[in-house]
C-alpha cells in the first residue's frame, strides 16, 4: 500500500517592519505605503488570517475576502467580524484546511514562528522608533526574492523580501513550549 501524500500547508507571515524592527507605533503599522497595501491584499486575500486582538481592533474595517480570526488571551473577548480562539491550537483548528496568514502582532508571529513556512516582509528603510517591535528573521529564514521600491509620496523607501526556511535548518521552537498558550 502507497501511504497517501498530505496536503502541505503554508502558514505565510505577512509583516512591514522598519530596520529598527518597528511594526507598530501607538497601537498602528506607521506606513501608508499604496504597494505594500497592494501586496498585503496579494498575499492575505482568500486566505484565513490570525491576528492579535489588538491587530484587529487596528484595522479600520473588516477585510473583504478574508476571515479574521483572533487568538487573545481574555476569555470574555468579542468583536464583530472576529472568530475568536485562545490558543494557537484553537487557531489552527477554526483556519481549517489550506493556507494561513499570520498578520501579527509581535507575540502572535512569536507564537507561530516554529510552524511559519513562509515570511513575506516589507523592510522599512527607515528607524521609526515605535514601542512594538519584532526581532529580524533569524538564520533558518533565507531570502529567495528582493524587489526594492523606492520612496515616494513622503514614504520610505522599502524592499518586499521573500523568505522561506531552510531546509537544512531544525524547526526552532520559540520561547513558549507547546504553542498551547493562549494570549
Amino acid at each position: 500500500m502507497s501511504a497517501e501524500k498530505q496536503p502541505t500547508r503554508e502558514i505565510i507571515f505577512v509583516v512591514a517592519r522598519a530596520v529598527d524592527g518597528t511594526i507598530a507605533v501607538n497601537g498602528e503599522v506607521p506606513w501608508r505605503i499604496r504597494e505594500d497595501l497592494r501586496r498585503f491584499v496579494k498575499h492575505t486575500a482568500g486566505t484565513p488570517m490570525i491576528m492579535g486582538r489588538k491587530t484587529f481592533e487596528s484595522l479600520p474595517k473588516l477585510l473583504p475576502g478574508r476571515r479574521h480570526i483572533v487568538l487573545t488571551r481574555d476569555p470574555n473577548w468579542q468583536g464583530e467580524g472576529a472568530e475568536v480562539a485562545h490558543s494557537v491550537e484553537d487557531a489552527l483548528a477554526l483556519a481549517g484546511d489550506g493556507d494561513i496568514s499570520v498578520i501579527g502582532g509581535a507575540e502572535i508571529f512569536e507564537l507561530f514562528e516554529p510552524l511559519a513556512t513562509r515570511f513575506e516582509l516589507t523592510e522599512v528603510h527607515e528607524d521609526t522608533g515605535g514601542e512594538v517591535t519584532m526581532p529580524a528573521p533569524g538564520p533558518e529564514w533565507v531570502e529567495v526574492a528582493r524587489e526594492g521600491l523606492p520612496a515616494s509620496d513622503g514614504w520610505p523607501a522599502c524592499s518586499f523580501i521573500t523568505l522561506g526556511k531552510s531546509p537544512s535548518s531544525p524547526r526552532r521552537r520559540g520561547s513558549r513550549e507547546g504553542l498551547g498558550v493562549g494570549l
